[in-house]
């Protein structure tokens, strides 16, 4: 399963993130920093992924 939440981290990082722990701190991290640059929200949605 969590390789499938890598792909899905890679095409649409926060849909990684929410798989993982839901809607809570971590995923409107994510959100944010999806907006502000595609790369820093792809790169905190594997660590988060990679951490559990």
């Amino acid at each position: 399963m969590d390789i499938v939440r890598v792909i899905f981290a890679i095409l649409l990082p926060p849909l990684g993130v929410f798989l993982q722990v839901g809607i809570g701190a971590q995923f409107w991290i994510n959100i944010l920093l999806t907006l502000l640059g595609y790369i820093p929200g792809i790169v905190h949605a594997v660590w988060i992924i990679a951490k559990r």
